[in-house]
């Protein structure tokens, strides 16, 4: 018997670590090659980690809601079969992982995901005072968070006074200027609902959007009258024939596509000494649960028809809600946009799907009186809110590339448009 280890997939585009959110095999149960091991979330997708050997659970290195670094070991499998030579050596460095932890198993402490030192350094933390929980010693993001917790000091450990430099004294007073959070007290009748994988995912992603880019916001009117008119004459033909529903969105989508494709300054991500502009137009679109916001991918939207859009959004909605969602469908998204009119909201300001540079939210369709030809006429309207990140976008391009868009749907009908 050999023992083989089980490391951290990589889950993802500049995904540099995962989180544990459910074991699904146990110590000693037997497992065959490519079963499921564990279900991994990143990037507010569960995604199953396989085996990659048949044989039986040796150790759970990691434990649920650990988030550990790509490439650290999850768990050991005891393969069947042996290995000439190669068992001995496993087999003693197994031993020597079960042993207690020394001076030697803090090896690791000095490597960290990218993600901790940017945490660490949004909040004034010294990574020499952490203490690190992750295997050899490595100081994981669920470590500074358990720091920030605590208001932003770790435990100081005692320096040798021929290493103070004389600027240690300040540097060691920044952090005192951070008050810690006021602690939140429940009281009787209170609901405490525990954080999920997914909800951490969507706050880390939201906190680092909003930290690290500059947001700037517009929006401009459409009207939309005619293409609500063409779409609504359709739906119902459509339904019968093709079996699923021909949305507004998919419009919406397929405009957006197109004015990218001429505007290809919006599909660019800020990559810290250039700005990457992408070749493929792969629109993300947002689907929200009852407690969850994912965002899966249209790949190459702008190849694509009305009809292939709104299959598209209706076969990745239902994999949203049936859970069968996959890492694949959520990676490539270049733009996202989206449908927050879909419950009601006429105006909002969306934060950017990082790494993208450019959000669009499409609010809700009503009728409101507008002046045509110096007459009050009532019409369908809909606000588009474009959420920017102004180190890669300004607003001139932005402006062109939102006046492109209302003129595509503006002069959507049923004499000059196909949904085939």
């Amino acid at each position: 018997m050999a023992i083989e280890k089980i490391t951290m997939p990589q889950l993802g585009e500049s995904v540099t670590e995962g989180t544990i959110s459910k074991w699904l095999v146990s110590v000693g149960d037997h497992v065959n090659k490519y079963d499921p091991l564990a279900e991994v979330m990143t990037d507010k997708v569960n995604a199953e980690v396989p085996s990659s050997f048949s044989g039986t659970i040796k150790e759970l290195i990691a434990g649920e809601d650990d988030t550990l670094p790509v490439g650290e070991v999850i768990c050991l499998i005891e393969v069947e079969g042996t290995v000439p030579q190669k068992e001995q050596k496993t087999s003693d460095k197994t031993v020597e992982e079960s042993a207690p932890k020394t001076a030697d198993s803090q090896s690791n402490k000095s490597r960290y995901s990218p993600a901790v030192m940017r945490l660490s350094q949004e909040h004034n933390i010294n990574l020499d005072t952490v203490t690190g929980t992750g295997a050899g010693g490595r100081i994981t993001r669920k470590d500074i968070l358990a720091v920030i917790e605590k208001g932003g000091a770790a435990e100081v450990k005692e320096t040798p006074a021929s290493t103070v430099q004389p600027a240690a004294p300040v540097a060691a007073a920044a952090p005192k200027t951070q008050q810690p959070a006021a602690p939140v007290v429940s009281a009787a009748g209170d609901q405490e609902i525990p954080v999920t994988g997914v909800r951490k995912a969507i706050a880390a992603n939201m906190l680092r959007s909003k930290h690290e880019i500059p947001h700037a916001w517009t929006m401009v009117e459409v009207d939309v009258t005619n293409l609500v008119s063409y779409r609504d004459s359709l739906k119902a033909e459509f339904k019968q024939k093709e079996g699923f529903n021909l949305t507004y969105f998919a419009f919406f989508v397929k405009a957006v596509a197109q004015a990218l494709k001429e505007f290809p300054q919006m599909n660019s991500m800020w990559a810290g000494d250039r700005i990457v502009q992408k070749k493929d137009i792969n629109v993300s679109i947002a689907v929200a649960t009852d407690d969850a916001l994912f965002v899966p991918v249209i790949k190459q939207a702008d190849e694509k028809t009305i009809k292939g859009i709104a299959r598209e959004i209706t076969e990745l909605a239902q994999k949203v809600r049936t859970g069968s969602l996959k890492s694949e469908d959520m990676q490539g998204g270049t733009f996202t946009v989206n449908n927050t009119g879909s419950f009601g909201s006429v105006q909002s300001m969306g934060i950017i799907n990082y790494p993208q540079a450019a959000i669009l939210q499409v609010e809700s369709i009503v009728k409101r009186p507008v002046i045509i030809d110096n007459m009050i006429a009532v019409r369908d309207m809909v606000n588009l809110c474009l959420s920017l990140d102004h180190r890669v976008l300004d607003g001139l391009v932005c402006g062109r590339f939102l006046a492109r868009v209302k003129e595509i749907l503006e002069s959507t009908s049923k004499e000059n448009t196909s949904v085939y």
